[in-house]
């Protein structure tokens, strides 16, 4: 009976490290296959190992955006009519502000007007009322004096003047003083007073 050698494993032992070699490789591959189904992954590793990558060219724009022609002239007209506005605008402005300080202006005449004619107002009234006692006082003067001499004064007054003052005077001073005057000079004081008193209101 042969002995075997010393050296060699037994037969026994090797077989299951062969039979665990064969099952990893294939566990990895059905892994793969079920991570990447299509072998896309594998694919592109495969493209990318054999062919360098190629340098990117820049995009070019498509048909679809590239402006009509005349955009431009367009554009600018638009920014043209634009800066036009802004300036009218702008005149408006100035021109607002320009009628602004005459409405101020002008209201400020106005009230310095209606202050000036009020105060006329008043000195009008006050000289009225200076008049209205001077001519009183002047028909108690009248009728103070004797009849024939304030005749002779009256002979040479004005015609509506001596109506006026004789119009103001007690009726028997007044006839009396009348009586003194020049017949054609009574006449007319006389006709004046009627017309006065004609154009009277009755009611």
């Amino acid at each position: 009976m042969t002995a075997r050698p010393a050296s060699a494993p037994p037969r026994g032992r090797a077989m299951p490290r062969a039979l665990a070699l064969v099952a990893a490789c294939f566990l990895a591959s059905v892994a793969l296959r079920i991570a990447d189904p299509g072998g896309a992954v594998a694919e592109e590793i495969r493209a990318v190992a054999s062919h360098p990558a190629a340098p990117t060219a820049p995009a070019r724009p498509e048909a679809g955006c590239v402006p009509p022609e005349g955009t431009e002239a367009l554009l600018a007209a638009i920014r043209d009519r634009e800066a036009q506005l802004e300036a009218r605008a702008r005149e408006l402005d100035a021109r607002a502000q320009v009628l602004e300080v005459a409405r101020a202006k002008l209201d400020e005449q106005m009230a310095a007007l209606a202050d000036a004619e009020r105060r006329l107002n008043e000195t009008l009234a006050l000289a009225d009322k200076a008049a209205e006692q001077d001519i009183k006082r002047l028909v108690a003067v009248y009728e103070a004096m004797k009849p024939a001499a304030a005749a002779q004064i009256f002979a040479t007054m004005d015609v509506d003047f001596a109506a006026g003052f004789l119009a103001r005077m007690k009726p028997d001073i007044a006839g009396a003083i009348l009586a003194g005057i020049p017949a054609e000079r009574a006449y007319a004081i006389s006709a004046t007073l009627a017309g006065r008193n004609a154009r009277a209101p009755t009611q």
